[in-house]
């Protein structure tokens, strides 16, 4: 049986929609995170930088940054013990569902990730974030050398380097969130611009 969308729903898409084109979000996803949805997402945005005829250097930067925000996805999010409230669905957010939204702003790519963090993880990530954004080009990458040296590597990935490469990549300070959703539990958002 087919079921028929309210006025107020079809308004509400509407907005949506309007909203997307307002900040000229050209990929918008939300949901659980998997290795061949990463491929997808990155043959989806080669394409449109391709048809929207960007530099190559504009599109290399924007890629190598998108590539390492989805490692850091799906390497680092912490998986609730149960589903969270969804204003969206109501049904309840997936135990490991993140977002992920690119868009363009005065000639500028932005990316926008979030995922949930374990409350216990905020402060040790607050202080590498600080510690990040505090330093020069040069420095950035002395400390790079120094872990890659060191072999610093979690069991999930490069002992921070991943957050390191964005700075450098993207040329910009990282912009970060956390949101209190639990006694266990925060969402985590960060916010990257991409300069010329």
């Amino acid at each position: 049986m087919q079921q028929v969308s309210t006025p107020n729903q079809m308004i509400d898409i509407y907005d949506f929609y309007n909203k997307m084109q307002r900040h000229n979000i050209m990929l918008s996803f939300k949901g659980e995170i998997s290795s061949e949805l990463l491929t997808s997402i990155l043959h989806i945005t080669e394409s449109k930088l391709d048809r929207m005829q960007e530099e190559p250097k504009i599109k290399k930067k924007v890629f190598n940054v998108l590539v390492e925000c989805l490692q850091n996805l799906y390497h680092h999010i912490d998986e609730m013990e149960t589903p969270v409230p969804d204003p969206v669905s109501e049904n309840g957010a997936s135990t490991k569902s993140a977002i992920l939204m690119i868009g363009k702003e005065d000639n500028n790519y932005y990316i926008l990730t979030g995922n949930h963090i374990l409350n216990e993880k905020i402060s040790s990530l607050r202080d590498r974030l600080d510690k990040i954004n505090s330093l020069s080009k040069e420095e950035l990458k002395a400390l790079y050398q120094e872990i890659l040296n060191n072999e610093e590597f979690s069991n999930k990935g490069g002992g921070g380097l991943g957050m390191i490469d964005i700075v450098r990549k993207s040329g910009q300070k990282l912009s970060y969130n956390f949101q209190p959703v639990n006694d266990k539990h925060s969402f985590f958002s960060l916010h990257i611009k991409i300069g010329q």
